[in-house]
């Protein structure tokens, strides 16, 4: 394969680089319009193409076939599933080019990852999985944490161009890791979500005013970013603007559950979660905030 820094002098030679967006979804809205706010010139798809309306409002150009995608530096990729990032792969991969980098913001499987990434190499052209971590108002504050996995050369060539969505990008390993390390993470969110929720109930229950939860337990060893965003909204029973779906985290806690088992573990914590949320979402809840949850615990009314 092509030398990675000569491969991706391009990104190096472009100011600024010609990005393309695909997945107009919660999140990826968002980060595509903190790179059009960058004064990136930026080019968004799809699946329903109504989704892209109001970043084409704010100046993004529009792409409708793989062959708009030859003149992009850099593709990204926010997608919700193993499912729909394959598809997106099977219809991006043929047409990239020697030196193009394919930046995959997705929650995806460890497997699709590294299987993609081979795919992409035959392009010579590179895969990125590169996960993040800060829900919708880290993407649109630009504040997001991202875990990078693929070779470090082309990481650092990246660091600019994600420099407007994220706090922090950390390299963790080759292809693959930067996934991995986004299951660890999720494992842990949507494992404390549902013990938060549990707390909240018992909290009610005791005669407790949920409410004041959340500063009270504030910068003690029980406090965390999750615990000061869905406790107050579970004590209030307040679930809109969605932050986090349901059967988003019940997805990644199915992903920590595959990616656990082929090492031998048994991640009994996260095995309740799932179990947890997956009921939820199969009782109507799949596309509601993650805050909803407290309903699995407590009557609908503080």
């Amino acid at each position: 394969m092509t030398n990675s820094v000569n491969a991706t002098s391009s990104l190096n030679q472009q100011a600024p680089a010609q990005l393309a967006f695909l997945g107009m979804g919660l999140m990826g809205s968002r980060m595509a319009l903190r790179w059009l706010q960058a004064g990136y010139p930026v080019s968004v798809w799809n699946r329903t193409p109504i989704a892209c309306e109001p970043l084409l409002a704010a100046g993004a150009f529009g792409i409708s076939a793989p062959e708009q995608l030859a003149e992009c530096t850099v593709i990204a990729l926010c997608l919700a599933d193993d499912a729909a990032v394959e598809a997106v792969a099977d219809w991006v991969i043929p047409g990239l080019r020697a030196g193009q980098v394919v930046v995959d913001f997705s929650s995806s499987s460890v497997e699709l990852t590294q299987r993609l990434a081979l795919a992409a190499q035959r392009q010579q052209a590179y895969w990125i999985d590169c996960p993040v971590s800060g829900g919708v108002m880290g993407a649109e504050h630009g504040t997001l944490v991202m875990f990078a996995g693929g070779p470090e050369a082309i990481v650092e060539t990246l660091r600019p161009v994600l420099a407007p969505l994220s706090q922090r990008v950390t390299h963790m390993g080759p292809s693959g890791a930067g996934q991995a390390t986004k299951i660890c993470n999720q494992l842990i969110v949507a494992a404390n979500s549902v013990i938060i929720a549990e707390a909240v109930a018992l909290a009610e229950q005791s005669g407790v005013d949920s409410r004041l939860l959340a500063p009270a337990l504030a910068g003690g060893f029980a406090d965390s970013k999750p615990f000061q965003i869905l406790t107050p909204r579970m004590a209030a029973r307040d679930f809109e603007p969605v932050q986090w779906r349901v059967k988003t985290l019940a997805k990644d806690l199915g992903l920590a559950d595959a990616l656990a088992k082929q090492y031998g573990l048994s991640p009994l914590v996260a095995c309740h979660a799932k179990a947890q949320l997956e009921a939820f979402c199969q009782s109507g809840h799949a596309d509601d905030d993650l805050s909803s949850i407290i309903g699995l615990y407590a009557a609908s009314s503080p």
